[in-house]
């Protein structure tokens, strides 16, 4: 630490306002906009209104630096217009004349996170005032602060740019490869045929295995659950196991290489559904409630079937049928109701031959484009770490 540098509780250079625990019988559409711990990643909205009388003194304005206590220990700056502190949301205020409120934002996270990381819980972890006041931060004059902060702005500005850029050549990336999809499956030449995936395929679905038998011998079958179905690939972290024994009554669940699964219900991605994903290993597996598994006839490939239930015209489909308030749902014979056209065999392995090839390469491509943004960010705390001991 350089001479003129002081260590200092946070405690000592501002206060803590901790959120108010309004009523959540006036939540809804209309009122006043009301900042929760969900709002304050993106910091410019929210998704809840507060329709009641309140008091001026937890109102939220832009620039205003706040903390989520429940989860992920994290300092925002609030971006939006003016809008109310919640319970579990904390407002850093009153800060003292020898600190420049942006020099703690910068550094007040590595703290944060460091609390986070041996912070116990049993369903979520939690942050007190108490612990954030308790927080020591290395503090340089006022000057030195001003001038670090003016070396980050700047860094900061043109890591933000680079990481947009980078952001958009992936988005880029995704909808080249969703375009070229489209375009090869939405085709009416004369000899391909109208029909529907009811007519093209078995589909199946899963069984509502009991959970009190549930095996945890790694020797015992897979069970395939909607949690287990991502995003082009199937995870198996903590997967659930069902007795070898009693596999063999169960034969019409069991899965196999080649068939297309689907969860029937979860939180749709904002692009539409989860990516069907097709079953090539990890077998054996039974599948359960809740999922679909779809199993090709005679007139259709598999490779084709994946790629047809990885389009946009499948989601608009899905997300147009689909039904439920709190997780949407999607039945078997909506599934089935999906209507395409259906190229003769040999064209369906060309076009999936050429979507796989172009797959790999936007895969590829964003491969490269992750490694960027990894290191933009670790640049970040490098900076970070510099300006806060002294090196910059």
């Amino acid at each position: 630490m350089k001479a003129n540098w002081q260590s200092k509780k946070l405690g000592d250079l501002l206060s803590v306002q901790n959120g108010y625990a309004f009523d959540s019988k006036a939540f809804g559409a209309d009122g006043f906009p009301l900042i929760r711990i969900r709002d304050l990643k993106e910091g410019v909205t929210t998704e809840t209104k507060f329709n009641a009388a309140f008091d001026p003194k937890y109102i939220v304005n832009a620039g205003d630096f706040l903390i989520g206590m429940d989860g992920d220990f994290t300092c925002h700056e609030w971006k939006g217009p003016p809008a109310l502190l919640n319970q579990r949301v904390c407002r850093l205020q009153e800060f003292n004349d020898s600190l420049e409120p942006r020099f703690l934002f910068y550094g007040i996270n590595a703290h944060l996170k460091a609390i986070e990381e041996v912070t116990g819980y049993t369903t979520v972890k939690h942050l007190s005032s108490k612990q954030i006041l308790g927080i020591e931060m290395v503090v340089p004059p006022r000057i030195e602060q001003r001038r670090i902060l003016t070396l980050l702005d700047e860094a900061f500005a043109d890591i933000a740019t680079a990481i947009a850029n980078a952001e958009k050549n992936l988005q880029n990336a995704r909808e080249l490869f969703e375009s070229h999809l489209d375009a090869a499956l939405d085709s009416h030449a004369i000899d391909h045929i109208a029909t529907t995936l009811g007519a093209e395929v078995d589909l199946v679905a899963g069984f509502a295995f009991s959970s009190s038998r549930y095996s945890n011998h790694h020797d015992d079958v897979r069970l395939l659950r909607g949690d287990n179905i991502m995003q082009g690939y199937l995870r198996w972290e903590d997967v659930k196991r069902w007795p070898k024994s009693e596999s063999a009554s169960h034969e019409k669940f069991a899965l196999k290489e080649g068939d297309v699964v689907l969860a029937m219900d979860r939180p749709w991605v904002k692009a539409g559904l989860k990516r069907a994903q097709m079953v090539t290993t990890d077998l054996p597996c039974l599948q359960v409630q809740r999922t679909a598994r779809l199993r090709p006839k005679q007139n259709l490939r598999a490779d084709f079937l994946f790629h047809l239930t990885g389009s946009q015209a499948f989601s608009r489909h899905l997300l147009d049928v689909q039904t439920g308030i709190g997780v949407p749902h999607i039945s078997g014979a909506q599934i089935q109701d999906f209507k395409f056209m259906r190229p003769p065999l040999e064209k369906q392995a060309l076009i999936a031959s050429e979507l796989q090839w172009l797959q790999e390469e936007i895969q590829r491509l964003e491969s490269i484009y992750r490694q960027k943004l990894t290191a933009l960010d670790d640049l970040k705390k490098s900076l970070l770490h510099q300006a806060f001991s002294g090196q910059l």
